[in-house]
């Protein structure tokens, strides 16, 4: 068999993935040796699966208040302002990854007070540019209407509510840091808990304000603020307890100047990887704008059944990169290919299921999201096209989570560039004579060019890895 198993790890039948990695050389073992079975797998990814999937109910749950309003525009608003708060803040996600990848490491190497530095020099990037984006409101409000460039009343709502959202940037950023500490040292329960109390309260609150007591959808906005607030204060305090035993890290050592350049340059490719896939979909956004409001406003609806089924994915993906890091940081060659060959497995067969749910139950989730009766029969028209987005994206997904936690950042960044390239060039050849056909069609390319490029670039790494 292809894979060089450690003893009492289960077999399974040689994969085309399989193959891809058997061209790395032997194990390499000088680090600690762990056995990665499912069990360990579904210990990290179940948690966060669950954890995960609760964050695109904010945005179903949002769009379904701001839809009882009945205006498209309102509707058109929040797509488009949800569009420039997540190229903002999934570009600063860095955050969250690398804190994961270096974290793994650390604990995969059995270096606690590397774990502790790491997550400590996370929060302190994550204060300073927090407050930096809070300052910078105006001019992130102004730069996403230009490029959005809806109609007016649209562009008043956008507005609204990018302003309002903007006032969480450091305690988004915090959170990120939070739970990338916890994904590290494979602590789902933990980031469990704390994306429950976050997605939790931020959709309580939304139809508390934007429902109940009518503030619309400035309430939604208020409500995500309030979230972020109950999450940020919890996530400290759990630091606080735990390290308030452990020894006190000098300055030095937090701030050391290797490491911090080490976790800049990380998080700088990581930074181009997340806002070159939030520019995709900006473009997507921005294309279906220029198609009309009833448009714009199906797509708003649709994409939210796209991060369902991406969240759902994004546990087995977050499990790749914790186990994958922690198998570099070991040193330990059987493990990070077991890692591979598991989540991979787990991801592809959930896709199949997520896409299979969004094809039956699709049309009444669409009922329940929108009272326009234009904007619902255009979304039911197009929702094939979102519900197979699961298994167009689940590579892309492991492959990001494998590339993460290994700290393979450069390749991440150019393979993503790549694919956006092959998007655009897309848009511009055919994009215009396919309409929305070919908006969504553009999507499902960008996934699997993500997905395939990276997965080719796999076996060289590992074999420069464990050489």
């Amino acid at each position: 068999m292809c894979f060089r198993l450690v003893k009492g790890i289960e077999a399974a039948p040689p994969s085309h993935l399989e193959r891809l990695l058997d061209q790395a050389p032997s194990p390499n073992t000088a680090g600690p040796p762990f056995v990665v079975t499912n069990r360990l797998v579904l210990s990290v990814a179940v948690p966060m699966t669950l954890a995960y999937l609760t964050t695109p109910l904010i945005g179903v749950v949002d769009t379904a208040v701001v839809g009882q309003l009945g205006s498209a525009a309102l509707l058109g608003g929040l797509a488009g302002g949800a569009v420039v708060f997540d190229v903002v803040f999934s570009t600063f996600n860095s955050l969250r990854s690398s804190t994961t990848g270096l974290v793994a490491q650390a604990h995969g190497r059995g270096e606690p007070e590397e774990e502790q530095a790491t997550v400590m020099r996370s929060l302190a990037a994550a204060l300073g540019i927090g407050i930096l984006l809070m300052l910078l409101t105006p001019a992130v409000a102004a730069l996403g209407v230009w490029f959005i460039d809806p109609a007016p009343d649209v562009a008043e709502a956008m507005r609204a509510y990018i302003e309002i959202r903007m006032l969480a940037a450091p305690l988004t950023l915090i959170n990120f840091s939070v739970l990338g500490y916890l994904l590290g040292r494979g602590e789902g329960g933990l980031g469990l808990a704390l994306q429950f109390l976050l997605n939790g309260a931020n959709i309580a609150l939304s139809i508390l304000l934007g429902l109940k007591l009518g503030w619309g959808l400035e309430g939604v906005a208020w409500g995500t603020v309030g979230g972020e607030l109950l999450a940020a204060a919890a996530g400290i305090a759990l630091l606080t307890r735990r390290f308030s035993g452990a020894r006190r890290l000098p300055l030095a050592r937090i701030f050391d100047v290797a490491d911090i350049a080490r976790m800049l340059a990380l998080n700088g490719d990581i930074m181009i990887r997340s806002f070159s896939l939030l520019a995709a979909f900006a473009l997507f956004t921005r294309q279906g704008a220029q198609l009309g409001t009833v448009t714009l406003a199906a797509n708003a609806i649709l994409i939210n059944f796209f991060l369902v089924a991406g969240y759902f994915l994004d546990g087995f993906a977050t499990a790749a990169e914790q186990l994958a890091g922690r198998a570099v940081g070991a040193r330990y060659e059987p493990a990070f290919r077991r890692a591979v060959w598991l989540t991979s497995l787990w991801g592809f067969a959930l896709a199949g299921v997520a896409a299979a749910v969004l094809l039956i139950f699709g049309e009444a989730f669409v009922g329940l999201l929108t009272t326009a009766p234009e904007v619902r029969e255009l979304a039911i028209a197009f929702l094939p096209w979102a519900a197979l987005t699961a298994v167009s994206g689940v590579l892309a997904f492991q492959m990001d989570g494998v590339f993460i936690g290994a700290t393979w950042s450069r390749d991440m960044r150019n393979m993503m560039l790549l694919s956006l390239a092959i998007f655009v060039l897309w848009l511009i050849v055919a994009g215009d004579d396919f309409g929305n056909h070919g908006l969504w069609a553009a999507i499902h390319i960008f996934l699997v060019a993500r997905g395939l490029s990276l997965l080719a670039m796999l076996p060289k790494r590992a074999r420069e890895t464990f050489a």
